[in-house]
């Protein structure tokens, strides 16, 4: 299994209702360090790893900067977790050149990383669970530039700039777009993956463009602000977003969000810390699992409904047997 890349699709949630079993160290203890408390997607991954965890009888501690993706305190808890020293570590950096310091720090303290969401270019970890932000953002853009006829003007909200979810989730929209000549790009502004700034920045683009089909957003926070704008103008637009979040998923079954590519953070959660777990227990995983890129619209988005905290982990077994391609 070692350097297999996995791919999963979300119609194999059929399979979770069994709960997971599966042998570890006594004892363990595995922090999860996240980016910020406001993004549903870090709750979802929080909830999945605490569900497998629970199951697999090892104990959680979180690590949130309480300040939204903040370097500086998520170095400080860094620092924190390696006089802690818990049994094994999974990380989602603030960003990733930032981080590398930190997770060389983890490495030196011999302490087992599982990255989850964006890699770190320097250093070592046991395993990585993500999705391909390139690949989802590419099949989002292109069903929003379908929807609206492959002509008209849309507009880009940004996450953080510099970072790479960012950096591949443009490139996809920007490649996506490329494919459509007829769709002019109003303009391309970041909004830092959260709602607030998002209804602000599209607030003032609504002021500047009179006509816009579509908003293309880096994730569900930003497509919820961006319609918040929208609706406060009396505006309408085509919005998709990136998450697959309870929040879009609603907002898709009442006809405010045209659809969200999913990124499955509860997924994610589950995965990591089963390859945490995994890698205690001396067991053999993968060195990387990427999500299948899935585009939730109103015709698909009932398999969606159920909130991550109702959800099941799947057990190793099934992610094995039926979701690991080799």
């Amino acid at each position: 299994m070692a350097g297999v890349k996995t791919f999963l699709g979300f119609a194999s949630l059929a399979a979770f209702a069994l709960a997971p079993q599966f042998a570890t160290a006594q004892e363990a203890t595995i922090a999860v360090m996240t980016k910020n408390l406001t993004n549903p997607f870090f709750q979802a991954v929080r909830v999945g790893a605490e569900n497998f965890a629970k199951t697999a009888g090892v104990k959680v501690v979180q690590f949130v900067p309480t300040t939204p993706d903040s370097i500086p305190e998520q170095l400080s808890q860094l620092d924190d977790v390696v006089v802690k020293k818990p049994s094994a570590v999974l990380f989602i950096p603030v960003d990733a050149k930032a981080m590398t310091p930190g997770l060389a720090e983890l490495n030196h303290a011999g302490i087992p990383v599982v990255l989850m969401a964006e890699r770190v270019k320097e250093g070592d970890y046991v395993g990585f669970v993500g999705a391909a932000d390139y690949d989802i953002a590419l099949a989002t853009a292109r069903y929003l530039l379908k929807s609206i006829g492959g002509r008209g003007n849309v507009l880009i909200l940004e996450g953080v700039r510099g970072t790479q979810t960012n950096n591949d989730r443009i490139r996809g929209f920007m490649d996506a777009l490329k494919e459509f000549p007829n769709v002019k790009l109003l303009a391309s502004q970041p909004a830092n993956y959260q709602r607030l700034p998002a209804l602000q920045v599209m607030e003032n683009l609504i002021q500047s463009y009179d006509k816009i089909d579509g908003v293309l957003a880096a994730n569900d926070a930003m497509a919820i602000g961006a319609i918040d704008a929208l609706d406060g103008a009396n505006r309408r637009a085509a919005v998709v977003g990136i998450n697959g979040s309870k929040e879009a998923v609603d907002a898709i079954k009442e006809g405010k969000m045209l659809a969200s590519g999913d990124y499955n953070g509860f997924l994610q959660g589950c995965i990591g810390m089963a390859m945490a777990v995994r890698h205690l227990a001396k067991q053999p995983l993968p060195h990387e699992i990427i999500l299948k890129p899935v585009v939730i619209d109103s015709a698909n988005s009932a398999a969606y409904e159920l909130a991550p905290e109702a959800r099941t982990c799947p057990t190793w077994q099934t992610i094995e047997t039926e979701l690991v391609k080799n």
